[in-house]
């Protein structure tokens, strides 16, 4: 896989950014998360006016193509913006999934009204007892007839609240625990029996934990082989984990910046405190832990798209580690170097540094990630 950006992502690189930094200030980021729904339904189009949810998408459903290589500057981008759009829970996790297990049928009547900002998706995986367990499903899907009966509840669904359709894996045979016996389906979120009480996650963003009440669907809902969905899974977690680890390079690039500024702003003793080489060592460690991070993220992006599963895990792993390591070197000095204001709802940093400490939870934290390194 080839680093080098081309022309066209370099093109919608910059396009983000300016919109951005015009259109994205901090005070109108804090007005979307704070009402109605979470993020500006307008923002969204215009994401899908600019080509970015196409980005990691293949051609024949109108996307570029660009896959996890394209997700690096998006999600980058999006790290530095601290945006609220829920790119990661409907593109990276929906999308890629349908993508990867969907048949043919399925992906011609999603991925173009996806690509296009008309559907969004929502991944229903996690379950209160499974923490990072991907095989602890005790979700049910029971054949009857021609139908599957789907019954359970799924925690911290993220953008569920506003999805239009709901990806939700289930047990349909063998023992909790064990990999062979797990599928996937997608329902509508409006269908009966689907229940859904819907929260403000602390980084601004929102989630919600949903209910299946014996909801009934067809077997057309069925996403993928029977019982033979736990690989497309893993493969799609890994790809969302190295999708907020290049984030994660965004909101570190930009702790870095407004901490160095201010230290170059910030006076004692008649003279700004960046003078002072203890903090300028300080700043050091930031950058040093940036560019690692960076390395590691693109590392990741790259396992992703081969087919060595061993080397996707360890990289993908390895990459998330290093993010832990960066709330805590980066995200605790960023706030600590700005003093008290740095802990505070009013400034900039305080929010960066609650993202990037969501990060360090979703999808594995830090000490589960180099367990499974260790074992990969």
């Amino acid at each position: 896989m080839n680093l080098e950006f081309t022309e066209e992502m370099i093109m919608l690189q910059d396009g983000i950014h300016k919109f951005l930094q015009n259109e994205y200030d901090f005070e109108t980021r804090q007005s979307l998360s704070r009402k109605g729904i979470g993020y500006s339904e307008e923002n969204w189009q215009n994401f899908a006016d600019m080509g970015l949810l196409g980005v990691p998408f293949d051609e024949e459903f109108g996307g570029f193509g660009f896959g996890q290589t394209g997700l690096i500057v998006i999600m980058e981008a999006i790290g530095k913006g601290l945006v609220v759009e829920p790119y990661l829970a409907s593109i990276v996790l929906g999308g890629l999934l349908i993508q990867r297990a969907a048949n043919t049928e399925q992906k011609e009547a999603i991925l173009p009204a996806l690509i296009a900002g008309e559907m969004k998706l929502a991944f229903a995986y996690a379950e209160r007892q499974s923490r990072y367990n991907l095989t602890d499903v005790e979700f049910s899907a029971q054949k009857k007839a021609a139908q599957y009966c789907l019954s359970g509840a799924k925690s911290v669904v993220f953008n569920a609240e506003t999805a239009d359709k709901i990806i939700v894996s289930a047990r349909t045979s063998g023992d909790n625990f064990t990999p062979e016996g797990i599928s996937l389906f997608i329902v509508d979120k409006d269908i009966e029996g689907l229940t859904s009480r819907d929260y403000e996650t602390v980084d601004g963003l929102r989630a919600s934990e949903l209910t299946f009440d014996n909801v009934m669907v067809d077997e057309s809902a069925l996403v993928g082989d029977l019982d033979g969905a736990f690989s497309d899974i893993e493969y799609v977690i890994d790809a969302a984990t190295a999708a907020v680890c290049a984030e994660g390079v965004g909101v570190v690039t930009e702790l870095r910046d407004k901490t160095v500024e201010y230290l170059k702003t910030r006076k004692q003793f008649d003279q700004p405190i960046g003078n002072f080489q203890v903090l300028q060592h300080r700043c050091v460690d930031m950058f040093m832990t940036e560019e690692q991070l960076r390395s590691l993220s693109y590392l990741a992006a790259i396992k992703v798209s081969e087919d060595d599963t061993t080397e996707r895990v360890k990289s993908v792993s390895a990459a998330k580690v290093y993010l832990g390591d960066a709330r805590s070197i980066v995200g605790e000095q960023a706030a600590q170097l700005h003093g008290g204001i740095g802990v505070t709802d009013e400034l900039d940093v305080a929010h960066y540094v609650k993202r990037l400490t969501m990060m360090n939870a979703v999808f594995g934290d830090r000490d589960y990630h180099l367990q499974r390194f260790s074992q990969a």
